[in-house]
């Protein structure tokens, strides 16, 4: 079960982040001496569509949806260098980790953050502001440098959504886990028992998963009311695997 000191939370540095050469600043100022959390998990992610869809569930359907996902996924500030587009994701954990990490973060928007929380790593964000043919303004483009969750409901759909319980070491998983006892492969919005050309395996009998993935899994093979996107369980399963 969580605890207070088990509390976790998801910080991703945005390609943004890397481009401008700011991870080394963000990571000293989330490292236990600033921040009193730990690293819990980490690694370099090539994202897909359906990570950054599932990722930003809650703004599917506002108009800046296509931009957010160009943009996370690095085609914004690596339009020319596909070996780029890549972002870092961390687990962070200790004592009030989603709220330690939300301080250090600053407001959502740089403009925001640099009036309201100067020295926060967003308040080194940008704003861009977009026109129409006559000059207008019709919008604005947020690049803020990191997401972090924003509250431990978040964080833990956000964590089981980007890593594996193998990219946990044991004693720094704060969500319960299980063995699977049954094959069961992902094609096209489908889950499958049995392998068809063209499916990727997600996991097979004695694979340890998380629990609430297992659950979700089954009730996709069993044709069921599931409690959340098969997507949600397969999105982690087909990181990096794009040439």
């Amino acid at each position: 079960m969580m605890t207070k000191a088990m509390e976790q939370t998801l910080v991703l540095m945005k390609p943004d982040c890397l481009k401008n050469s700011l991870t080394g600043y963000v990571l000293t100022k989330l490292s236990e001496y600033h921040a009193g959390l730990i690293y819990a998990g980490a690694k370099v992610v090539s994202i897909t569509d359906m990570l950054a869809s599932e990722h930003y569930a809650e703004h599917r359907e506002k108009h800046f949806f296509p931009w957010l996902l160009k943009y996370v996924s690095g085609q914004v500030h690596f339009a020319q260098e596909p070996q780029k587009q890549r972002l870092l994701a961390f687990v962070f954990q200790g004592p009030g980790a989603v709220a330690a990490v939300r301080e250090i973060a600053g407001p959502t928007n740089p403009t925001k953050a640099r009036l309201e929380k100067p020295g926060s790593v967003r308040s080194l964000g940008t704003v861009i502001v977009v026109t129409d043919d006559n000059g207008k303004v019709i919008d604005e483009q947020s690049e803020n440098l990191i997401h972090a969750s924003a509250n431990t409901e978040e964080a833990e759909r956000e964590i089981k959504l980007w890593f594996t319980p193998q990219e946990i070491p044991a004693r720094l998983r704060a969500y319960e886990t299980a063995q699977a006892d049954a094959l069961c492969y992902y094609k096209s919005g489908r889950a499958l028992a049995a392998y068809e050309d063209g499916a990727v395996c997600l996991f097979a009998p004695g694979d340890l998963v998380w629990a609430s993935d297992l659950k979700i899994a089954k009730q996709y093979l069993a044709g069921e009311d599931a409690e959340d996107t098969l997507e949600l369980v397969a999105a982690k399963y087909l990181l990096n695997t794009a040439e």
